[in-house]
């Protein structure tokens, strides 16, 4: 059954109505919603005692704008059945994510879509690191795609640091193990270069349909394959030079 808030939106938008569950994640669940003027929202909702990372993640985009990066709409707490949860609303793109494009393509795409996600993604990552930011998490999951090409979204892993810094303080080590750098995955820093090594790993997701390393199944395995083994991903024998470069 739809449930209707009275919702902080610019005034323009009103109260919003939860629609039908469209993912879910590690910590928060995302949701459909729409405003009273018809608009479609992204609800990505907690419980409010287990929302620390969405908190987190608001207070970082909150202060971003980009055509690169998911926006933000606002915040809120509501109850529903009894229990209070914590509310972070975003643009929706109706694409879906990098990945749901791939499996719909049922195979790698063409390397001039993979040019132009690339390079849409890289301009998402230099907005962030400019403003100190890095992701994290980088990967066709975290990319979504809407009428304009790629933005970057779900920065609940991501987190600001100065640059050289890498994890100031010794940060946890947070993000997907196939797409790790060799630095992340022996648990000594997490900057910048890190999101690039992830954008390399995700495209060659886009020119193999598959992860970076696709003999490995075990995240264990494969983060010490990353770590410490020297070896790096297969680029893929189709790609031209300047794709591989």
């Amino acid at each position: 059954q739809p449930s209707t808030f009275n919702f902080s939106l610019p005034s323009s938008m009103g109260c919003w109505t939860r629609g039908p569950i469209i993912g879910r994640g590690s910590s928060a669940t995302v949701s459909l919603a729409t405003t009273a003027s018809g608009e479609l929202l992204a609800v990505k909702s907690a419980d409010l005692s287990c929302s620390s990372v969405l908190q987190k993640e608001e207070s970082l985009i909150s202060e971003l704008s980009s055509p690169y990066i998911v926006k933000y709409v606002g915040c809120d707490v509501t109850t529903e059945n009894d229990k209070p949860l914590y509310n972070l609303l975003m643009e929706y793109v109706p694409g879906g994510t990098l990945s749901d494009q791939i499996r719909k393509q049922g195979g790698p795409l063409e390397e001039s879509m993979i040019q132009v996600f690339a390079h849409q993604i890289l301009q998402g990552l230099d907005y962030l690191h400019l403003k100190g930011i890095v992701h994290c998490d980088i990967k066709g999951q975290n990319v979504l795609i809407g009428r304009d090409g790629a933005k970057i979204g779900d920065l609940g892993c991501a987190r600001v640091v100065e640059e050289g810094n890498g994890m100031a303080g010794k940060s946890v080590i947070c993000g997907t193990p196939m797409f790790m750098a060799p630095e992340v995955a022996r648990g000594e820093e997490q900057g910048f270069a890190a999101d690039i090594w992830a954008l390399g790993c995700t495209i060659i997701e886009m020119a193999t349909a598959n992860n970076p390393w696709p003999d490995m199944e075990d995240p264990v395995s494969a983060l010490y394959r990353i770590g410490y083994s020297g070896d790096v991903p297969e680029f893929p024998c189709w790609l031209s030079d300047g794709a591989k470069e």
